[in-house]
């Protein structure tokens, strides 16, 4: 019995430690996106009204301000991109993976002793049929 609950022990462990490892890539995933519409919406209606002022209020000329913008939409993607790739397993992660190891390891052992009575019961059991079969 306690293989069988050793093996459910370590499979619950490992269903937990998958769905939180699910829930960070979803989030991890959400953030990207989040980041690239972020970028996209920058691009598309910032830089118009951007270019435009810089260009016309700071009498700059058309590659400057083209710099400028450019610069300013680099700088909050790499920002965004960093935060979208941060991410470490949460502490409910690490103590499903730690119960899922020690439930695997004392599953090994159980299995690994069963293996060495098996041979020595098929023995016991051999010699007691040829016992009853004289």
């Amino acid at each position: 019995m306690r293989p069988v609950r050793l093996a459910r022990i370590a499979a619950q462990a490992e269903g937990v430690r998958l769905r939180g490892w699910l829930t960070r890539v979803v989030s991890r995933l959400f953030l990207a996106i989040v980041a690239f519409l972020f970028g996209l919406g920058a691009v598309v209606l910032g830089h118009i009204a951007a270019w435009y002022e810089i260009r016309t209020g700071l009498d700059q000329t058309f590659l400057a301000a083209t710099g400028i913008v450019g610069g300013a939409d680099l700088f909050i993607a790499v920002i965004l991109g960093l935060l979208a790739s941060r991410s470490s397993p949460s502490r409910v992660e690490l103590e499903a993976l730690d119960v899922r190891r020690k439930a695997v390891q004392g599953l090994t052992s159980t299995l690994s002793l069963t293996r060495l009575l098996i041979p020595i019961l098929r023995l016991v059991v051999n010699r007691r049929r040829g016992r009853r079969d004289r």
